[in-house]
């Protein structure tokens, strides 16, 4: 059995952005992650955007650490050479009808600290991008994309240069807690235990998180909350995006509505939509095409049939159903539930990317308060 100070499991980039800050004030470090490799799941089936913070709730930890988190990972991808592009984004009204609405996300957006949203009339819009057709748009510079993978690789090496480790091809099989910290039995592929002895033990999962969190014997079952899965099913346009910026529709229940999303090549595509499912399942159904077609000729109605190709699906780990508002991210640490130098991370759905290295940070708070 080795004893350490913090063992996270989860090597997605909120994971890797917990272990890097943990490391980096000076504790070891231990990952487990029972993929062979970084970011294999949630972390690399999103968007790849920089979130602006626009629609979150005022006071929220989402609204709070995606302000937050995206002006420091700005920062961050400058330091470190990441390739990354404040492109921007226009949120369009295909409408007169939802201008107002585009009101109502510039009021809440300077409740969360944006305050560079600027409303653009439909021929404004229209300048900027030749493409578009709509009934005006709010424009949101500071939102951008990045490359995630290249994100996290530098992650990894900044806490390993700390000197944190990453165990791969290591599943969580239980945990305890005890009297002198918190006991984790882990498992290779080849069904080799091994137990690691933890002071602190850091919960990011992802989709994961609350199957993982019932192992802990100890843990209060009744804090662990419902997780509903929603599919995100994109699209990709072949050659050159014929927009230059980010065009997200007025949002709809459980998302943001299929938008075009931009990769650091120039390539366009859309989604993610909001497909509620009941198991892990990463097949995009080409029949959902259709609703795409429609979606995106509201603000781009030269898109040609069959234009669009079935790419990729994410899914996010949502704390709210169908006809619920959405929930915040659940942050437990060790004075929400007493049990110990627990943090688990619930529901850490957009903008967890954004927002990584700020959550890191509150993490690091919440086992070791200043």
């Amino acid at each position: 059995m080795q004893t350490v100070d913090c063992v996270v499991a989860g090597a997605g980039v909120v994971g890797l952005t917990i272990a890097r800050a943990l490391a980096v004030s000076g504790r070891e470090v231990v990952v487990i992650e029972q993929a062979g490799a970084i970011g294999t799941v949630t972390s690399s089936r999103n968007s790849e955007v920089i979130h602006a913070g626009l629609y979150y709730a005022p006071g929220s930890l989402k609204a709070r650490l995606c302000v937050e988190g995206r002006q420091r990972l700005y920062a961050y991808c400058a330091e470190h050479d990441i390739a990354h592009a404040r492109t921007g984004k226009l949120i369009v009204a295909s409408e007169p009808g939802q201008i107002d609405g585009l009101r109502t996300i510039a009021a809440n957006a300077r409740r969360c600290g944006v305050d560079d949203l600027q409303l653009l009339t439909r021929g404004e819009a229209e300048k900027l991008e030749p493409a578009l057709t709509c009934a005006g748009a709010l424009l949101s510079p500071s939102t951008g994309i990045v490359d995630s993978h290249a994100l996290m690789l530098s992650l990894r090496g900044d806490a390993e240069a700390a000197g944190a480790s990453v165990a791969f091809l290591t599943a969580f099989s239980g945990a305890a807690i005890e009297p002198d910290g918190i006991r984790i039995d882990t498992r290779d592929t080849n069904g080799e235990t091994f137990v690691l002895k933890a002071h602190a033990f850091i919960n990011a999962a992802g989709l994961d998180a609350p199957a993982l969190a019932g192992q802990v014997d100890g843990f209060p079952g009744d804090l662990i909350p419902r997780q509903w899965l929603a599919r995100g099913n994109y699209f990709a346009l072949p050659g050159r995006s014929p927009f230059s910026r980010l065009i997200y529709p007025v949002p709809v229940e459980g998302g943001l509505g299929v938008h075009l999303t931009l990769d650091l090549a120039g390539s366009a595509r859309f989604g993610p939509d909001v497909e509620w499912i009941e198991r892990v399942d990463y097949t995009v159904d080409p029949g959902r095409g259709a609703v795409f077609y429609e979606a995106i000729r509201r603000y781009w109605p030269d898109l040609g049939d069959g234009a669009l190709q079935p790419a990729y699906a994410g899914i996010r780990p949502k704390l709210s159903g169908p006809g619920q508002p959405a929930a915040d991210f659940l942050v437990q640490g060790p004075a929400d539930h007493g049990a110990g130098q627990i943090v688990n991370l619930f529901g850490i759905e957009s903008p967890g990317l954004t927002a990584s290295l700020a959550i890191a940070d509150h993490v690091v708070e919440l086992l070791y308060p200043q």
